[in-house]
């Protein structure tokens, strides 16, 4: 168990004294067993009860990928967010306690709660009647800016809670699926529907595909839950987007080496919601390798450049490294390019940019000027424009209608 907070002593004290001011609450570090570590942890907020209370809840932040709000005691309500850095957990966040509006009166059997786990009555007691009292729904607004302020102060990436918020989102998606078709008679297998996210796929929708791919994954199972016959329908629905892509455009042939390695993950996975995430994956590298190389574009040279273009879009391109590597001149390759495409270099260029910018400004907590830096724009407000130019909405609105961490 560690003694003291991962974070920086100044990252900590930062975050405390914002909180502080905003929710007059105190966030204190949790350990992996539920304790609160700090100086004002006190040993009313580490009795048994209680300690397990925060250890489970640290555990279901992890597996949601999300900040945790529980019931502390019964009437008492806490949040707790976890620490993630990369695929390693170093503990939680907890936002503090505070009293349920519902019935703030009724602290009887918090007391009482608290006391059944080694506490004398008047610790229990003056415990209690210090929490403030809270209408229940602000909860989830203070568990959300904590989790997005410890994330913009730290600069880490919680890549497993990322995976593990994307596998929840899909079963919740699928569940509902699920539901509504044993409500009604589920048919034939709907081949509509893979007509329906071959097109969400060739328009760059990724999260239409998603939405589209989970319907199919409900329809599945609910045809048979058994994992080796979902598995077969998964392994077909990946050959039938393959075959759909390379039969449109030639130069697409490198998805079938892809191929081979999405079956195998799929196959590997020992569990349907395993297949599952191992199927998004896939779908998202084949939307990516899509999105770069393009339906009905059967020109070699100009897919030779789009290549090119894809491994290089952070950097200042220049035409004559595209001419050389398609073995054109600097005019005939910018006249092919827009030929087969319809789109020029430099067009193609910031969309490969604009592109990766919408999926940092969905799933992470990267500020304009990074994202800027990182993408090869000359500024900050350079980037702003051009963002506004493809899309029709400034970087700060699409986080705020899209983002999956709105800060309030």
């Amino acid at each position: 168990m560690p003694e003291r907070s991962v974070l920086a002593r100044e990252t900590m004290r930062q975050i405390r004294q914002e909180y502080r001011s905003r929710y007059g609450l105190n966030a204190d570090f949790v350990a992996f067993d539920g304790s609160v570590i700090g100086a004002r942890s006190g040993a009313i907020r580490n009795v048994p009860l209680l300690r397990r209370a925060r250890a489970d809840a640290l555990q279901e932040g992890v597996r949601w990928g999300e900040p945790y709000s529980f019931f502390l005691t019964p009437g008492i309500m806490s949040w707790i967010v976890p620490i993630v850095n990369g695929d390693t957990v170093h503990g939680g966040l907890s936002g503090g306690e505070v009293r349920s509006q519902h019935d703030p009166q009724d602290s009887h059997e918090a007391i009482g709660y608290i006391v059944a786990s080694g506490a004398t009555r008047s610790a229990a007691e003056a415990y209690v009647n210090g929490v403030p009292v809270w209408p229940q729904s602000r909860a989830a607004e203070t568990a959300t800016w904590l989790f997005n302020r410890l994330y913009e102060l730290t600069r880490w990436r919680p890549l497993l809670l990322e995976r593990n918020r994307e596998n929840a989102l899909q079963q919740r998606q699928i569940a509902e699926e699920i539901h509504r078709r044993k409500s009604a008679d589920p048919g034939g297998y709907p081949l509509e529907q893979e007509r329906a996210l071959l097109a969400l796929i060739r328009v760059g929708d990724r999260g239409g595909a998603r939405r589209a791919l989970n319907q199919l994954l409900a329809h599945v199972f609910v045809d048979s839950a058994r994992l080796p016959l979902v598995q077969a329908r998964m392994i077909e629905l990946l050959g039938y987007l393959v075959r759909a892509a390379v039969e449109d455009n030639p130069v697409l042939g490198g998805l079938v080496e892809r191929h081979i390695q999405w079956i195998e993950r799929v196959i590997a996975a020992k569990e349907f919601e395993g297949s599952c995430a191992a199927l998004r994956e896939a779908l998202d590298d084949f939307i990516d390798h899509i999105g770069l190389q393009g339906f009905n574009r059967h020109n070699t040279h100009v897919s030779q450049v789009l290549e090119f273009l894809s491994k290089n879009y952070t950097r200042k391109i220049r035409l004559e490294e595209a001419a050389a590597l398609a073995g054109l001149s600097r005019f005939r390759v910018a006249h092919v390019v827009k030929e087969c495409t319809g789109k020029t270099l430099l067009q193609h260029v910031k969309r490969l940019r604009i592109q990766k910018a919408r999926t940092w400004l969905e799933e992470t907590n990267k500020d304009f000027a990074e994202i800027a830096y990182e993408l090869g724009f000359s500024d900050q407000s350079h980037f702003i424009r051009h963002f506004r130019d493809v899309t029709g909405l400034t970087p700060a609105r699409y986080r705020r209608d899209f983002g999956m961490r709105r800060t309030p």
